[in-house]
């Protein structure tokens, strides 16, 4: 083989979505220590959840794999925040965990331009003519266009269990022992972060009577649109902490390496260790626990929200405070795993490496927790890898048009100080970035990037043709007086009551395309201010901030006044892209500088 236009290093979530995306313009290396690992689900089985299931759906309309390997494998679905509005309604699917990664190396090494190399990268070293060559510890020379890292929480791994350690990346895997030295020595600033998995109990210790039980959706939903045929396969359950867990915590902190000292890496505020939330929140007397599958004739169930580094003879003991789990026999111990990060200002948005062009980062190296932000992160370094080694031009996705924006443009322009998760709090025009309606708006960008066919984006054209034809229809419809868009705009109503008064819509319509249609007409006052809204902010972009005291800003919050004091950014945009100023403060910015009467636009 005289080489490849790209070499993805790693076979996480995110390797696997850049070597997919990748194989769509050329031969593409995926380099991993063990084929078997390929597509592993080491923390939750799970995939989705708010903000997250966002993110899945993006994926999914640009091409990628998750989406897939997720319906395929789906054992129970849900849809959370139900209730609330569509802005923040969040899929979440249950899998099989080994039937995921099965179907995942299925695919992956079913693909005829993807060749799985076997081995360790020991370092990069330029070839002279503007590519790389990955060298492997066994000495070999792997000659490549570009390289997308994506060696998740593997770089110079180390796990704790208690306040005993040893050298590996997840579940006695071991670690990247050489990968984190080539970035330094390129002036790449790495940092340590901590994240952790809970403890994993076998399935029939566990007392099922005694919890609550939460079933499947009666109709499944998938991020692909086909829901997977076991989806309403498996319930999963609650269960919670007493105060015995909490007084048992508590009298054992220090055999906590978190709480000893011994871990310097940050941890996830969002997803904290049980011990952490012990101490944290000692005014809560318990804690909710969720308790999922690890597939349907399951030998394990995993303890959602108790994650811990305490030593197993502790664990044992916890896991058995629980009401459902006294005989408890437990499989895996819960671990924590510190490991290297690199700082993602030294990326482009394309995340590309600043300091070394034509090498990429994806995932959780990148300073992100969870799997959906990683396969995201892959999506977009692997193509534009693929794009850079044929001498195509990119895309940047923008924060204005989608989840995946956010996530990049929060990474490479504010970082963080701790795992980054996704979540919907962090989009600012959420409403118009739901999760129905990923579709429409990263198809025809996918089309354009090579990722998906004409004939996909076509046939998303068509749909959302189908849906605005409905709409006028409605609109053009009378029964009692009123349009039918002005019936469905009332809160108790569906279009299943609209239709019962006599109005009609085409009997084409599936069910996307009803609810896509329920939604526009139901929310579209709301919709349309978001966009005045947008629309306003872009126009401000270039609004010049010198010489403004910040001290007299009413509403700016006090991190903001701090921030931007020390900073003093030239324009709003500028401003908006500093850690710890919120999109409120920039309104306020807005607000003042509007008040002050003083046109201060470039």
């Amino acid at each position: 083989m005289s080489g490849w236009n790209v070499i993805v290093i790693g076979g996480g979530h995110a390797g696997l979505e850049a070597a997919w995306a990748a194989a769509k313009f050329s031969r593409v290396g995926l380099l991993v220590g063990n084929p078997a690992t390929v597509g592993r689900m080491p923390c939750n089985p799970a995939v989705g959840g708010p903000g997250k299931s966002q993110l899945v759906f993006e994926i999914q309309a640009l091409g990628g794999l998750m989406g897939r390997l997720a319906d395929d494998t789906a054992i129970h679905t849900r849809v959370l925040n139900a209730s609330k509005g569509p802005a923040v309604q969040s899929l979440r699917v249950q899998n099989e965990r080994d039937a995921y990664a099965e179907h995942a190396q299925e695919v992956i090494f079913g693909q005829p331009e993807i060749d799985i190399l076997r081995g360790e990268a020991a370092d990069l070293e330029p070839d002279g003519r503007g590519g790389w060559l990955v060298v492997t510890t066994d000495g070999r020379r792997l000659p490549c266009r570009s390289v997308v890292i994506a060696a998740g929480t593997f770089m110079r791994a180390v796990t704790w269990y208690g306040r005993q350690s040893r050298a590996e990346g997840r579940q006695g895997e071991p670690p990247s022992r050489f990968l984190s030295a080539p970035l330094e020595r390129a002036g790449h600033k790495l940092k340590r972060f901590k994240t952790g998995t809970p403890p994993r109990v076998r399935a029939d210790s566990v007392n099922f009577a005694e919890l609550l039980e939460i079933p499947a959706d009666p109709q499944p939903r998938g991020f692909t649109g086909t829901p997977g045929p076991r989806a309403q396969e498996s319930p999963t359950w609650q269960t919670h902490t007493t105060p015995q867990t909490h007084e048992l915590i508590h009298e054992n902190l220090s055999e906590s390496p978190m709480f000893s000292g011994d871990i310097e890496g940050k941890g996830p505020r969002y997803c904290p260790s049980i011990e952490d939330k012990v101490v944290r929140f000692a005014h809560h007397d318990r804690h909710l626990l969720f308790v999922e599958p690890d597939g349907i004739q399951t030998s394990e169930v995993y303890l959602q929200g108790f994650s811990s580094s305490l030593p197993p003879y502790l664990q044992d003991q916890l896991v058995r405070t629980l009401p459902g789990f006294e005989r408890a026999v437990v499989q895996r111990y819960a671990y924590a795993v510190e490991y290297d990060v690199v700082d993602a200002t030294e990326l482009t948005l394309n995340l590309e490496s600043r300091l070394l062009p034509g090498v990429f980062t994806a995932g959780q190296l990148n300073g992100t927790s969870g799997y959906e932000e990683a396969a995201a992160q892959g999506l977009v370094a692997g193509t534009a890898a693929a794009r850079r080694a044929l001498g195509l031009d990119t895309a940047t996705i923008g924060r204005e048009t989608g989840y995946i924006g956010v996530l990049l443009d929060d990474l490479v322009f504010k970082s963080s100080d701790e795992p980054y998760r996704m979540m919907t709090s962090r989009v600012e025009h959420r409403l118009l970035v739901r999760q129905d309606n990923a579709d429409e708006r990263m198809t025809p960008l996918g089309q354009r990037l090579g990722l998906v066919s004409d004939e996909q984006e076509a046939k998303v054209r068509a749909k959302y043709g189908r849906v605005t034809e409905a709409m006028r229809s409605l609109a053009a419809q009378r029964a009692n007086g009123q349009t039918g868009d002005a019936w469905l705009r009332r809160p108790e109503f569906h279009l299943a009551d609209v239709e019962a008064l006599g109005l009609s819509l085409p009997a084409t319509l599936d069910a996307a395309e009803r609810e896509a249609v329920e939604i526009r007409v139901k929310y579209a006052g709301y919709i349309e201010r978001a966009r005045q809204q947008l629309g306003a902010e872009a126009r401000a972009r270039g609004t010049r901030l010198d010489g403004l005291d910040y001290a007299v800003v009413p509403a700016l919050s006090n991190e903001a006044r701090e921030k931007l004091g020390q900073r003093r950014p030239e324009t709003l945009e500028q401003a908006a892209r500093i850690s710890g100023v919120r999109h409120a403060d920039i309104g306020a910015l807005l607000v003042h500088l509007k008040k002050q009467g003083v046109s201060r636009e470039t």
